[in-house]
């Protein structure tokens, strides 16, 4: 195991990079289905859950549109640019003036949502009772404090992805979730939900403690900078203007979506948010990481003008979230009750809702594919300093989100909510592609295009044969015990792998082969 390790972190720096963000996604969502498992035990899908993560939005949305707005799209690129002309401290300058300024308007933006939130809370909840809409005030007044620790800890976060420095980074999720299964935990039973709230404080603290002595270590000194007539920092105040906007535009159709929730019945807020949270473990585990891996890398690629280097690298990242997260997207819509019954079926978490729950995750999971695909494809964009083009694909696609969802709720409730998300994910990878091809050119369509069909192939055979041994092993194992869904769930995962890696060998599918590489010297080295 020790000589797989090495062998992965000799790699190339998108190859090492998605492997250490890989486990530390893997980590992060794991204990963020420990988080929703307990959420779902300890309240139910009820009216709790439902106040909670309608509260959340609005400490959500600043923190999207003003952080993760600058950060995400503007600042690295930037940031990096300065890096490579040798400019490290016109770098460091740019980074506390963006600190400084981002934490002063989340103070005042926070201050103010705090005050005004009996009014807010009509436009976020007009659907609930005057009860819940007192507990999301609440509750959302309490969390309203983490924009303004993630406003600094995300300044953290993109100064390590910039220096490529991803394993500090890695561990602020974790420290995250720790920081709400605290509050689940320890501070539920003496302040009931409100615990909940006090969580997401804590875990937001932590997020940016975890990481500040690496940060340190590069060379980072805070001073009360607040240069904004700096080139640099107009230039990513210029360039997250586009991003916000589409940031804004996607925090409003979550703000549609929950508004729609909120007037059909109880639980359907918390029904969506938790087969969205399960859904998104993939695409957090590959998507994500192996799209934050090769941002920096693209980015130089980009500062260097080289072309051929940016393509090679674009492509090869496509074709490795493909490889990853089509097998397993269609793993969780085969296996959706199964997985629903495990991870969240206890305590207080009915039957009803592990049928909702687990058809909204079966409609979720036909789009995990594109989802997955977004950040690299908007990344991309990014790294041309083109935040323009994700934005208008972003307002078209939760356009027809938001329209899609107030047509399908009528007929199926909040499956529709569901069905609705992915084909809006599905417009708004493909309007990505095209408009990708037709700014750069060239994208090594032959080898994804070559590539990506084997990897189909693959796919369509791991659906026949985990599909038939759901089949089989329902007749062998006791299906009303947690054992026997268990042993179903996973020898039908099982064999499914096996299936998709043989047909991707067989079809000397590049990244089966590379895979099965370093598993085999996994074994060799065990048995050493």
């Amino acid at each position: 195991m020790i000589k797989f390790i090495k062998n992965i972190l000799s790699k190339s720096a998108i190859s090492r990079g998605a492997f250490i963000l890989g486990i530390a996604s893997f980590l992060s969502r794991l204990l963020g289905l420990v988080r929703d498992r307990l959420f779902a035990s300890t309240f139910g899908a009820g009216d709790m859950l439902d106040a909670y993560y309608v509260a959340f939005r609005i400490p959500d949305f600043i923190f999207n549109l003003l952080i993760l707005g600058a950060l995400s799209s503007a600042f690295v690129p930037v940031f990096v640019k300065y890096l490579s002309k040798d400019k490290k401290n016109e770098a460091w300058e740019i980074a506390n003036s963006l600190l400084n300024i981002l934490f002063l308007a989340t103070i005042v933006i926070c201050g103010l949502l705090f005050i005004f939130m009996n009014y807010l809370v009509l436009i976020v909840a007009p659907g609930f009772d005057q009860e819940k809409k007192e507990l999301v005030i609440l509750l959302t007044r309490i969390m309203l404090v983490s924009p303004i620790l993630f406003g600094i800890s995300n300044i953290f976060s993109c100064i390590l992805n910039s220096f490529k420095s991803f394993f500090t980074y890695s561990l602020a999720p974790i420290l995250y979730n720790l920081g709400i299964i605290f509050g689940v935990v320890f501070l539920v039973p003496e302040y009931k939900i409100l615990g909940l709230a006090y969580g997401v404080a804590i875990g937001a603290l932590l997020h940016g403690l975890i990481q500040l002595p690496q940060v340190l270590k590069l060379g980072y000194k805070w001073k009360p900078s607040f240069n904004i007539s700096h080139k640099g920092v107009k230039e990513i105040g210029k360039l997250m203007i586009p991003r916000s906007i589409a940031l804004a535009f996607n925090q409003i159709n979550l703000w549609v979506v929950t508004v729609i929730a909120s007037t059909i019945a109880s639980g359907s807020v918390a029904v969506y948010n938790l087969a969205n949270n399960l859904q998104s473990f993939p695409i957090g585990i590959f998507g994500v990481s192996f799209s934050i891996a090769a941002f920096p890398c693209l980015a130089e690629a980009v500062a260097r003008k080289d072309a051929k280097l940016f393509q090679e690298q674009f492509s090869k990242t496509f074709l490795k979230i493909l490889f990853f997260v089509l097998p397993v997207s269609i793993l969780m819509l085969l296996e959706r009750a199964q997985i629903v019954r495990l991870i969240l079926g206890a305590g207080h978490f009915d039957w009803n809702d592990t049928y909702l729950t687990a058809q909204a995750l079966g409609l979720f999971s036909i789009s995990i594919f594109a989802q997955a695909l977004i950040p690299l494809l908007a990344r991309t964009f990014y790294s041309l300093s083109d935040t323009k083009t994700p934005v208008i694909t972003s307002i078209i696609s939760m356009s027809v989100n938001i329209i899609a969802s107030l047509i399908l709720v009528n007929y199926m409730g909040v499956l529709g909510l569901a069905l609705a998300f992915s084909v809006a994910s599905f417009l708004n990878v493909i309007l990505l592609l095209i408009f990708l091809k037709i700014k750069v050119g060239g994208l090594d369509e032959k080898d994804i295009f070559r590539e990506g069909i084997k990897i189909a192939i693959a796919t369509l055979g791991l659906l026949i044969v985990a599909y038939g041994m759901l089949q089989i092993l329902a007749n062998q194992v006791d299906m009303q015990t947690y054992l026997g869904v268990f042993l179903q769930a996973l020898g039908a995962f099982i064999a499914g792998l096996i299936v998709y890696l043989i047909v991707g060998l067989i079809l000397k599918q590049e990244n089966a082969k590379e895979f099965t590489s370093n598993l085999k010297k996994v074994f060799k080295s065990d048995c050493k």
